[in-house]
């Protein structure tokens, strides 16, 4: 299974290291993406705990989280495939940036490369994603990573006493690779 994935732009992805903690904890500072992690990450030592999860996962085959690097092999952003179902090959994606690199096509590369990988490295068929109605630039992300839209998940997800909506992308390893 290639760990080490290129794609264009000078982006590549590649499974998170203890070195990305500094990137992982100023991402997850952030308001917006402080509640999108399985735990807390408010200190160093949470980030790198964060990184050992990720690994762990890999090690355990249960799902595969990738940096998306530039050329300088910094971290971007991720990008992760979780929720792995290998009987029915179906796969929930995730992605982020960082702050400076949102706009930059850094997700929707990431997200279209790690689509790939999961159509050829774990034989997965669909492949799924939701976000927030009130997040358009994760929609974009989505449809310019080939994702169709499927359906609209009313008050899905609770907030801050706040019910929000959450629209429903899928991927088939049959669709045409997105232009």
């Amino acid at each position: 299974m290639r760990h080490q994935v290129h794609l264009s732009a000078g982006l590549s992805l590649r499974p998170w290291a203890p070195s990305d903690a500094r990137t992982v904890l100023r991402a997850f500072a952030e308001p917006l993406m402080e509640r999108q992690a399985d735990a807390p990450v408010a200190t160093f030592a949470d980030a790198e705990r964060w990184i050992e999860r990720r690994r762990g996962q890999w090690r355990r085959e249960s799902a595969y989280a990738f940096a998306v690097t530039d050329a300088a092999d910094a971290a971007l952003g991720g990008v992760a495939v979780g929720r792995l179902d290998p009987r029915h090959g179906t796969g929930w994606i995730s992605y982020w940036t960082t702050p400076a690199a949102r706009g930059k096509g850094v997700a929707t590369h990431g997200c279209r490369g790690l689509a790939q990988w999961c159509f050829t490295e774990l034989g997965l068929f669909r492949l799924e994603l939701g976000h927030r109605t009130d997040n358009p630039a994760s929609c974009r992300v989505a449809l310019a990573a080939g994702f169709a839209t499927e359906a609209l998940q009313r008050q899905k997800l609770a907030w801050d006493g706040v019910r929000h909506d959450v629209e429903t992308h899928a991927r088939l390893a049959t669709d045409p690779q997105p232009a």
